[in-house]
């Protein structure tokens, strides 16, 4: 399960005002107003003075091909060009240019070291593709335990996907003992973290933790929702 376009830009977002970093400020603000010649202008420019965010966005835009025709071969190369630079975003993303084969050849072993260097800086799209390569046992033998321990470090970050993942993990007792109380607990805030954009997943979120639900006792139905707003709490 992959996040959507909208999830993606939303950890785009940087701040760091330097000299070269307005370039890149500029570019940013181009882009959010859909002026994408400008937008690719300036951070071009910022990313060949190696900024590091526009190295990295500049990679996303061919990546997604937005603002630019698709071109997997350019994503790489600017992805790289961050990663190198210890950038958790561009290793994750350059982590799943390797896992897809896309616009180099797919190398499990490649984008599992990418992923650790990321996952490593607290990168939730690392984590949460660490735990799906164990879940699927792609490039590593499957391993349900090793899975939820990744989808839990993005999930405690409020990783929407890892927390439907984690809640349905719970829900089958897959690489945990079967229980509940959590798989509703992280539905239940899946359902809340998810975007607007993203109806169709939320709503699935929803529909899961109410057939739960039926499962449960009040008491339990009540723990797990205070549960959950402890969490939120924590959280704030």
């Amino acid at each position: 399960m992959r996040r959507s376009l909208a999830a993606a830009l939303v950890g785009l977002v940087v701040c760091l005002a330097t000299p070269v970093q307005a370039g890149f400020d500029e570019g940013w603000a181009a882009f959010a107003e859909g002026d994408y010649a400008t937008a690719l202008r300036e951070i071009k420019k910022a990313a060949g003075q190696g900024v590091v965010h526009a190295q990295s966005f500049l990679g996303f835009m061919y990546h997604k091909g937005v603002g630019v025709p698709q071109d997997y071969g350019e994503a790489v190369r600017w992805y790289r060009e961050a990663a190198n630079q210890g950038h958790s975003q561009a290793q994750s993303s350059l982590g799943a240019m390797y896992e897809e084969g896309k616009g180099v050849p797919q190398d499990f072993a490649e984008a599992m070291r990418w992923y650790l260097k990321a996952a490593a800086q607290d990168d939730t799209l690392a984590q949460y593709s660490l735990g799906d390569m164990y879940h699927k046992g792609v490039g590593v033998p499957q391993d349900f335990a090793e899975a939820v321990r990744w989808y839990r470090k993005a999930a405690e970050q409020g990783d929407a996907l890892a927390q439907f993942v984690l809640g349905t993990t719970y829900a089958k007792g897959k690489g945990v003992p079967q229980d509940y109380l959590q798989a509703h607990m992280w539905f239940n805030l899946a359902a809340s973290r998810f975007l607007a954009l993203e109806k169709e997943i939320r709503d699935e979120a929803v529909k899961m933790r109410d057939i739960i639900a039926k499962r449960m006792t009040p008491s339990q139905i009540d723990e797990a929702q205070r549960l959950a707003r402890e969490w939120r709490l924590k959280g704030e």
